[in-house]
């Protein structure tokens, strides 16, 4: 065991819980000198200066944990892509077993519990970091193109029962060369899905294009598909080669496939028949070995019933379907979403927190815009948020119905959060408190921009919800922020 003289400089990055000043006064009565980091991309940074010299080449990472293995998923890939060696040292709740285990699996050298700050457990976890450092040959930079290892595919947030037996058959599926059609409301993960059926597949090393079928006009999506030779029309002064050349040795993800006028469904059905195109103005045939990945959030068989799409196209592309189901059908993704997106953004060298009453929201939310708008209630927190810990005032729903803020009511006698940075009306009920935060960032963002499509923009939000919200909050402009 070291003695009381020897000090182990170690990085710290956990986006779960705050490092305290107490706290680094513990680890260093235990010999263990910390530097916070709370990005990713801060830990990069952190790691690139200890590259210099061979000597330098290793790190002791003190890392917490949430409710999976993703975030050491992510630093190990980090670390070898860069060619660094870490020794990690994982945190996780007491009541997370599995989690333990898995992150050993993992790699890390030694888990602690996430309230154990004793002198004893922190010398022991120093001393089996500097052991595992000293043991770690030096790992080289890993290839770009390398072929994943079986299950190491990019981090995703599946941690939902739901969401894991998604994913367990989304591996399952994308080892065979079918096509697949990928179902789910708009704003669900439907391309994150499709990221996963190419990274677990053999065809990894290959690329990945995506095209959104409703976002080009008709004549620009077949150029775009299936490319022209030169002289095919006007202005075609050299051969494109179209998004299915690029894509050939791996995977072609079209996106609202529903959206697909009718004239191209057929002419896609060709290609996907004979595994082969021509150019626009060409007559050579391009062989095709390409993975068609196509995804939508509409009924298509209403489609078809409808004659809005081909019966013939959509059982060429459902070999197989998949469903990627609402974020609030699977409520076990939402808190891990939220770290992750926190772990994204710095905050003056501060790891984020969340309140135990702002994550009961999180959760409560019916989240009608599903993982997108999650995304754009975690960015607008992190605007409001003075300080590195998000509290009900900083949540910003964009149409929370009045029976969630009622739910979401504190009850009477309840005790005021000390470390909110924004100071709620205590006796008040939680939808007062949410209108607040609502006016202040309207305001905020209105005096701050030109328009009122300017102040959208900045709040995440469309003009005419703006609009409604100006109305129902009672915000009013100053004159050049008029539309």
């Amino acid at each position: 065991m070291p003695s009381p003289s020897t000090v182990t400089q170690a990085l710290w990055l956990d986006p779960f819980r705050p490092l305290l000043a107490a706290n680094r006064a513990q680890l260093g009565a235990a010999g263990l000198a910390v530097s916070s980091v709370s990005t990713l991309d801060a830990l990069h940074t952190s790691l690139q200066t200890h590259q210099h010299t061979p000597e330098e080449r290793g790190s002791v990472l003190v890392l917490g944990l949430g409710a999976d293995a993703v975030l050491l998923q992510d630093v190990l890939a980090l670390a070898a892509q860069h060619g660094h060696t870490l020794s990690i040292v994982c945190r996780t709740e007491r009541r997370q077993l599995e989690l333990a285990v898995q992150a050993l699996h993992c790699g890390a050298c030694h888990v602690l519990a996430a309230d154990d700050w004793s002198e004893g457990a922190w010398r022991l976890a120093a001393q089996r970091a500097a052991q595992a450092l000293v043991a770690k040959p030096h790992t080289e930079p890993a290839h770009s193109n390398a072929q994943h290892e079986a299950g190491a595919i990019r981090s995703v947030v599946y941690v939902d029962p739901v969401s894991r037996n998604l994913l367990a058959l989304a591996k399952r599926v994308a080892q065979a060369p079918v096509a697949v059609l990928v179902e789910g409301p708009t704003g669900s993960g439907k391309e994150v899905l499709a990221r996963v059926l190419h990274e677990s597949s053999n065809a990894s090393s290959g690329p990945f294009i995506g095209l959104n079928c409703a976002a080009l006009p008709e004549h620009m999506m077949e150029d775009m598909l299936f490319g022209h030779e030169k002289g095919a029309f006007t202005g075609a002064v050299k051969e494109h080669r179209g998004l299915f050349e690029q894509a050939q040795g791996g995977t072609l993800f079209l996106d609202e496939i529903g959206e697909l006028p009718l004239a191209l469904q057929a002419k896609l059905l060709r290609v996907l028949q004979e595994r082969t195109l021509v150019r626009l103005g060409g007559e050579r045939a391009v062989a095709l070995q390409v993975r068609v990945v196509a995804a939508t959030n509409k009924n298509l068989r209403e489609q078809i019933a409808q004659r809005a799409f081909r019966e013939d196209l959509y059982f060429r592309l459902s070999t197989f379907k998949l469903r990627v189901p609402p974020l609030s059908e699977r409520s076990g993704d939402i808190l891990p979403l939220v770290a992750r997106l926190l772990a994204q953004h710095p905050r003056a060298g501060q790891a984020w927190s969340v309140s135990a009453q702002a994550q009961a929201a999180l959760l409560a939310y019916p989240w009608p815009g599903n993982v997108r708008e999650l995304e754009n209630v975690v960015q607008r927190a992190m605007v409001l948020c003075n300080s590195a810990q998000i509290d009900i005032p900083h949540l910003m729903f964009d149409d929370a119905p009045t029976s969630f803020l009622l739910a979401m009511a504190p009850h009477d006698g309840a005790e005021a959060d000390p470390t909110r940075d924004v100071q709620p009306l205590a006796q008040s009920p939680l939808h007062t408190a949410v209108q607040h935060s609502e006016q202040q960032a309207i305001r905020l963002a209105i005096d701050s921009t030109h328009t009122r499509e300017e102040a959208a923009q900045k709040l995440g939000i469309s003009p005419r919800t703006l609009r409604y919200k100006m109305a129902r909050l009672r915000v009013t402009a100053p004159v050049h922020s008029a539309a």
